[in-house]
């Protein structure tokens, strides 16, 4: 997976975007799909810069297939947006 790092039980990875309004997209598309897949991230967004956090709070807080599958969408949707 690209952009995510697993460190202390979680897939980590930060997205940076041309500014507010496209961070915010980006942001409303994952909601979605993580609603869908129902696992939802940890996240933050200051101006174009959006972090996520995904961690298995079921499985005792830890990294599944689940955070994996969620962060191999955020990439997919990530990759649509211009740099």
């Amino acid at each position: 997976m690209t952009n995510w790092i697993e460190e202390d039980n979680k897939l980590k990875a930060e997205f940076v975007f041309i500014d507010f309004t496209q961070a915010w997209a980006f942001m409303n598309e994952v909601a979605i799909y993580a609603e869908k897949q129902g696992h939802h991230p940890n996240w933050s967004n200051v101006y174009n810069k959006v972090s996520i956090h995904l961690t298995t709070h079921d499985a005792g807080n830890t990294v599944t297939d689940k955070d994996r599958k969620l962060a191999e969408t955020i990439n997919k949707l990530y990759n649509r947006y211009p740099a």
